[in-house]
């Protein structure tokens, strides 16, 4: 319970500058498969530990899990 309210609040936190129907949709995105999301920071950060500016290191990340993306959000 208190892991899924920090969860929220860092969600709502980077995604500030979002709609609010953008940021709920993310909200929910992330509670319904966390170790996704989870997964995605990682891989995020050891990219950019290599020298990789943030917006490319996410992009390739993203491109990488495109499909299990569209299936959290497409459930919604």
């Amino acid at each position: 319970m208190i892991k899924e309210f920090f969860l929220k609040q860092a969600v709502k936190y980077g995604a500030k500058d979002l709609p609010k129907d953008q940021q709920e949709m993310l909200i929910k995105g992330v509670e319904k498969n966390p170790e996704l999301f989870n997964k995605i920071s990682k891989e995020i950060d050891a990219l950019k530990k290599q020298g990789k500016p943030e917006m490319y290191a996410a992009l390739d990340v993203m491109k990488k899990y495109q499909k299990e993306l569209q299936e959290t959000f497409k459930k919604q």
